[in-house]
């Protein structure tokens, strides 16, 4: 038996768009220690994609922004789910960033209904399919303050503070709920964040070891969050960043500062 103990498990994965996502990374990790995962995509011309890539798995199709969708999970999977991952995120900057005080309303509660209150519409879903002792996880980023993420910053941060009332309203199953708040990624969907790329280089000089964060290490942490392992784990947000969050007086950052004011 593997240390994570997921063998013959299943595993409900929403989010996967292509080879760089946390979901695909994490849904490949687990697949590895003998987990099934069934696979969830907004749209139907991402079905043939995904079954590509898992053809083995159940792919089905769950538009979190149609409450329909959301309603029919359970008759679609029809089998006991032993974890959850959602791993979505949508913000239109198609008009760039904004100052927040522009944001439109309906780019904020489209945003807002995808990228954090379906994580508890999806969960409300999938109900009884849920065995006891489930696991449940989100990702999010390792800083809802970080103003360079626009709007999506706030939303992130409400999709977070969902993460404690999640867990206390199962707690009745000892079904747990987390977060990880992972720091700047090389991804598709973070490539539609306008100057993401000269953020995400700055960020590696920001880490501890000058090394920025890769999509596997988070999805080993998504991992051991799914597994009994973590089972003293609940309620939280785990911060995986490389250690950015505690080098932001970085001296050789600071100092090059100085010289370019010079």
């Amino acid at each position: 038996m593997s240390f994570l103990n997921l063998s013959g498990k299943t595993f409900f994965i929403q989010g996967v768009a292509n080879k760089k996502s946390v979901a695909y990374v994490t849904a490949k990790t687990i697949l590895a220690e003998g987990a099934i995962c069934v696979f969830a995509v907004q749209k139907d011309e991402q079905m043939a994609a995904i079954k590509i890539l898992f053809p083995d798995s159940q792919v089905i199709v769950c538009d979190v922004s149609k409450k329909e969708d959301i309603s029919r999970l359970p008759e679609l999977i029809k089998t006991p789910i032993h974890g959850y991952l959602h791993s979505l995120a949508f913000a239109d900057f198609s008009e760039g960033v904004k100052p927040f005080h522009e944001t439109k309303r309906e780019h904020y509660l489209e945003a807002a209904q995808i990228s954090a209150f379906s994580f508890t519409e999806v969960t409300n879903a999938l109900g009884d399919l849920l065995v006891e002792g489930a696991s449940i996880a989100t990702i999010s980023i390792s800083s809802t303050r970080a103003t360079a993420y626009g709007y999506l910053g706030p939303i992130k941060a409400m999709l977070e503070a969902s993460v404690p009332f999640l867990a206390k309203s199962l707690s009745e199953k000892k079904i747990r709920v987390n977060a990880i708040g992972a720091g700047p990624l090389k991804t598709s969907a973070s490539a539609g964040i306008p100057d993401y790329v000269d953020n995400y280089l700055y960020s590696e000089e920001l880490t501890l070891r000058k090394e920025n964060l890769h999509t596997q290490e988070v999805a080993n942490t998504a991992a051991f969050l799914l597994s009994d392992r973590s089972s003293g784990i609940n309620a939280t947000t785990l911060i995986v960043d490389a250690g950015m969050s505690a080098n932001y007086f970085d001296q050789t950052i600071v100092k090059g500062f100085i010289r370019n004011r010079e």
